[in-house]
C-alpha cells in the first residue's frame, strides 16, 4: 500500500511507450511474416522470439555483469557496462550478441526486491549498434564484452529507478532462430537534477575484530603480553580488513564505530608481544612496524570526525539479556566495559568519543535486551527496522529515530541497505549488482516521499572482508555525489524529529530471531566467567601490585563476553577455560611447601611451616593458620590453632614458627592453611603429623634424682671451697708472723713454699662441659627446640 502511492504523481510514459511498442510489434508480426512469405510459428519476428523465449526463463548462457559506471549517471555521460558470458550448455551457441535492456521505472522497494530474484523478461533493447557480437560460443570458455552507450539513447525519460538487462541473444542448433539464452539484470538510478529535498543519510564504519589478547603476560617488568595468533597482524597488513577500512573510510564521510579492544591490541603489539603456540609455548610477534602504521594513520584519520566507543570487546548484549542477568557478576562485567572504552579510545587516539550508544546484533531486540544494554549509561540503542518493524501506516520509509520509552531513543537502521554487502563481494558480478541494488533503494526512500525530509541509518555487518569494505566504500561514494541524498552523523539522526505514525513498540521477547538466539553465548559460560571472578577477587587481596593481575584479567573477561564469539562456540570455550586456567596457575604460585612428619622430644618445641612466593610481586594480607586435629595430644601453643600473618617477597619464601606444646606420646595431624585476610581459603591445605615423644614419670623421678645430686655436689663444692679458702688465710696469716719473728727458721718457710705444689685434691670439682654425642639423629622432620 505504501510503495503503491509514493508514486501516484509520477509519469508513466516510458511503461506506456515500452506496452506500446511492444504490442505493435507482436500485431506486426504475422503480417510481416507473410510478407516475407516465412513459417508462421517457428520464424516469427526475431523480437516477438525473443520475448517469448525470455519468458520461459532460459539461462543456457551465464551473464555476468562486472562493472557498470557511472553508477549513478548523468545527463550526457556515457554508460559502460563489461561482463563476462560463458555458454553453460553442451551445444556450440552461433550468431550471439549481448545487448541491453532497459525497462520500466520501479513502483516500490519491494518491486526493486523482486526484480533482483526475477529472470524474467527485461524490456526493450537498446540500439542494436551497441552490442558486442559472439558469432561462435563454445561450452564452458568465458567471453568478455564491452559495451559503451550515451545515456540519451537509454529513453530515460522520468526521474526514478530503472532496471536494466544485460542479455545474451543467439541460436542453438535445435532451436535456429534468435532466441534470450542468459540474461543479467540491475538498476539504473536516473536523478540528473537535485531532489527537491535530500534524504540524510548516516553510514556507520566499524573498525571491530574478534578477540586475540589473552590474559596472559610475561613476568617481567613491562608485563609483555600474549596473543591467541598472529591474525591481527595480517588485518592490519596491506591489502587486510581492517587496512582497507581505514584506507577507504579517511575519505568518506562516515560515523566511526570502533571496539576499544581493537585498539588495546594493536597498541600492545606496537611493543613487544609474545604469540602462543599449540605447545604452550611462546614466539616473539615481528608485527610491531604494521601495528604502529596502522594506529597512526587511524589516529590521524578519525581526528574531528565522530567515534562513537563500543563498550569494551563489544560484548553481546543479547546474550547478556537472554542468558546472563541470573549471573549475578554479569552485569557488572558491562558496566566495567563501558567505563573503560572512552578512557582507552582517548589514551591511544587523542579523541573523545560518545559511549551512549548500544548495538545489539543486528539491530534485533526485545524488551530484556533493551533495558540489559541501557543498564550500563547508554541511552540510544541501535536497531533495525526488521525487527521493530511498521505497521503499514506509512506510506514511506520514516526517520530512523524513534522515542520507546523510559527515556530511550532507538535509531532504527534501515535493514535493505544496512545488509546490501553481506554476500561474497570478491567476485566482481556480485559488488556490481551490490552497488546499484543499494543506490536503487536510497533513491527509492527519496522518491517515496520527495517533500518530506527523512535521516536515513546504515548499520553494516559487524566486521566486513576486505572486498565487502571495497564495495561499500565504491557505493558511498556515488550516494555522496548523488543529487537525493546528503551526508550526516549519527548524532545529527538520533535528534531527528521522529515521524508520528513510526512504530515505537519494542517487540516480544518471544519474537527474537531462533537463528540468533541459537548463536547466543549459554548461561555456562556466564557462570564459568563469575567463578574466575571470584577466583580473581580471592587472589588480588594478597598483591602488593594489583594492577599488574586485575587489568589483564579484567579484560580478558570481557574479551570472554563478545559478540565475536557468534558462530564460534568451540574457541569460546577454550578461550574462557584458559583465562581461568591461568589464573589459577598464578594462584599455585603463593603455596605452602609440603612438610614430612615432625618430632616433638619434650613438653614444647616450635614448628615451622614455609610459605612460597613464585610471583614476581611481594604478597601480604595473608594468614597462616596452624590447627592440631587431636589437641588432647598436641597444642598450638595453649589452643587447637593458631594464626599468623604472613608477608612475602617475590621470588622468595618465608618460614613462620609456631610454638607447639606436647600432652601425651603418639602422632598428632597438624593442618596448615593459608587464609585471606577476610576469611576466605587460599589455595589447599598441607597436612603433615607430629610425634609426640612424652617423659614418663619414673624417668622424671631419675631426672629429678640426678638433678638433686647436682645441686648437693655443688653445695659440697662451695663448702670444701669456702674451707680451703678459709685455711689459705689462715696459713698466711702464720706465715706473716713467723716473717717477723726471724728465730723460727728456714725450714718453715720451705715447707710453706712447698705446700703450693700439693696434689689435687679428690674433692676438686670435675670439668662441667659434656663431650657431644656421636650417635646419628633420629628419621624425620625435627622441630625447633
Amino acid at each position: 500500500m505504501a510503495e503503491a502511492a509514493e508514486f501516484q504523481g509520477m509519469s508513466p510514459s516510458p511503461a506506456r511507450r515500452w506496452f506500446r511498442r511492444t504490442g505493435a510489434l507482436l500485431a506486426a508480426a504475422p503480417l510481416l511474416a507473410g510478407f516475407l512469405q516465412l513459417p508462421a510459428s517457428p520464424s516469427a519476428d526475431a523480437a516477438e522470439r525473443t520475448a517469448v523465449a525470455d519468458a520461459t526463463g532460459a539461462n543456457t548462457v551465464d551473464v555476468s555483469l562486472d562493472s557498470l559506471t557511472p553508477s549513478v549517471p548523468s545527463e550526457g555521460d556515457t554508460l559502460t557496462v563489461s561482463g563476462r558470458v560463458t555458454n553453460k550448455g553442451k551445444k556450440t551457441i552461433t550468431s550471439a550478441h549481448v545487448g541491453l535492456r532497459v525497462g520500466p521505472t520501479m513502483n516500490g522497494r519491494s518491486a526493486i526486491d523482486d526484480a533482483a530474484k526475477s529472470n524474467a523478461y527485461a524490456g526493450r533493447e537498446v540500439d542494436d549498434k551497441y552490442t558486442r557480437e559472439f558469432p561462435k560460443l563454445a561450452p564452458g570458455v568465458p567471453q568478455t564484452f564491452n559495451i559503451s552507450v550515451p545515456v540519451d539513447k537509454l529513453d530515460l525519460s522520468a526521474d526514478g529507478v530503472y532496471q536494466l538487462g544485460v542479455t545474451l541473444a543467439g541460436q542453438t542448433a535445435a532451436q535456429p532462430y534468435e532466441q534470450i539464452l542468459g540474461i543479467e539484470r540491475t538498476f539504473l538510478p536516473w536523478q540528473p537534477e537535485a531532489a527537491d529535498t535530500r534524504t540524510k543519510t548516516t553510514y556507520l564504519w566499524p573498525l571491530i575484530s574478534s578477540s586475540h589478547m589473552t590474559a596472559e603476560t610475561d613476568s617481567n617488568e613491562q608485563q609483555t603480553p600474549v596473543f591467541r595468533d598472529d591474525d591481527l597482524a595480517a588485518e592490519l597488513a596491506p591489502g587486510g580488513r581492517l587496512q582497507q577500512l581505514l584506507a577507504l573510510g579517511k575519505d568518506l564521510d562516515v560515523t566511526w564505530v570502533i571496539d576499544p579492544d581493537l585498539l588495546a591490541s594493536v597498541d600492545a603489539m606496537t611493543r613487544s608481544y609474545q604469540i602462543e603456540g599449540d605447545d604452550e609455548s611462546t614466539t616473539p610477534g615481528r608485527h610491531q612496524a604494521v601495528a604502529k602504521q596502522w594506529l597512526g594513520e587511524l589516529e590521524e584519520t578519525v581526528q574531528g570526525k565522530e567515534i562513537v566507543a563500543l563498550p569494551f570487546a563489544d560484548p553481546d548484549l543479547a546474550s547478556l539479556a537472554h542468558n546472563g542477568k541470573k549471573v549475578t557478576s554479569s552485569l557488572s562485567h558491562l558496566k566495567d566495559a563501558t567505563d573503560v572504552a572512552a578512557i582507552t579510545v582517548e589514551s591511544i587516539l587523542h579523541v573523545t568519543p560518545s559511549t551512549d550508544y548500544a548495538w545489539p546484533v543486528n539491530g534485533a531486540i526485545d524488551p530484556s535486551i533493551v533495558k540489559v544494554a541501557t543498564s550500563a549509561g547508554a541511552d540510544t540503542v541501535i536497531a533495525r527496522n526488521d525487527t521493530l518493524k511498521e505497521t503499514g501506516s506509512l506510506p514511506y520509509t520514516p526517520t530512523s529515530a524513534r522515542p520507546i520509552g523510559g527515556g530511550t531513543t532507538a535509531v532504527v537502521a534501515d535493514a535493505r541497505l544496512s545488509q546490501a554487502f553481506q554476500g561474497d563481494m570478491a567476485v566482481a558480478g556480485n559488488s556490481t549488482l551490490a552497488v546499484q541494488k543499494f543506490l536503487a533503494q536510497s533513491l527509492m526512500i527519496n522518491r517515496q516521499a520527495p517533500d518530506r525530509q527523512r535521516s536515513i541509518v546504515v548499520a553494516p555487518q559487524r566486521m566486513p572482508s576486505a572486498s565487502q569494505a571495497q564495495t561499500m566504500a565504491q557505493a558511498l561514494t556515488a550516494l555522496e555525489d548523488s543529487n537525493w541524498s546528503q551526508s550526516a552523523s549519527l548524532s545529527t539522526a538520533t535528534k531527528a524529529k521522529p515521524d508520528p505514525g513510526a512504530a515505537t513498540q519494542v517487540p516480544s521477547a518471544s519474537s527474537y530471531p531462533s537463528s540468533l538466539r541459537k548463536q547466543q553465548l549459554p548461561q555456562a559460560a556466564f557462570e564459568q566467567i563469575e567463578n574466575t571472578q571470584w577466583k580473581l577477587d580471592n587472589f588480588q587481596v594478597i598483591l602488593t601490585d594489583r594492577s599488574r593481575v586485575v587489568t589483564p584479567f579484567g579484560r580478558a573477561m570481557n574479551r570472554a563476553m563478545s559478540t565475536s564469539w557468534r558462530g564460534h562456540a568451540p574457541d569460546a570455550v577454550v578461550y574462557r577455560s584458559g583465562v581461568e586456567s591461568y589464573l589459577n596457575d598464578l594462584v599455585k604460585q603463593v603455596r605452602l611447601i609440603q612438610k614430612s612428619e615432625a618430632k616433638l622430644s619434650g613438653r614444647s618445641a616450635t614448628i615451622p611451616v614455609t610459605v612460597q612466593n613464585n610471583l614476581v610481586q611481594g604478597v601480604d594480607h595473608l594468614v597462616l593458620r596452624l590447627t592440631s586435629e587431636q589437641p588432647t595430644r598436641l597444642r598450638i601453643g595453649d589452643r587447637a590453632h593458631r594464626e599468623q600473618p604472613v608477608e612475602v617477597s617475590g621470588g622468595h619464601s618465608q618460614s613462620v614458627k609456631f610454638t607447639a606444646n606436647g600432652r601425651a606420646n603418639g602422632r598428632a595431624s597438624v593442618v596448615a592453611q593459608l587464609y585471606t585476610e577476610d576469611g576466605e581459603k587460599y589455595g589447599p591445605p598441607v597436612t603433615f603429623d607430629v610425634r609426640v615423644t612424652e617423659i614418663t614419670p619414673t624417668v622424671m623421678l631419675v631426672i629429678a634424682g640426678g638433678v638433686l645430686l647436682l645441686v648437693l655436689a655443688g653445695f659440697r663444692m662451695y663448702t670444701q671451697r669456702k674451707r680451703a679458702t678459709a685455711r689459705q688465710a689462715e696459713q698466711e696469716s702464720e706465715d706473716a708472723f713467723e716473717t717477723d719473728d726471724e728465730a723460727d727458721g728456714p725450714e718453715e718457710a720451705s715447707d710453706a713454699e712447698s705446700g703450693a705444689d700439693a696434689p689435687e685434691q679428690p674433692s676438686d670439682p670435675s670439668p662441667d662441659t659434656a663431650p657431644e654425642s656421636t650417635e646419628p639423629s633420629a628419621t624425620g622432620e625435627r622441630v625447633d627446640r
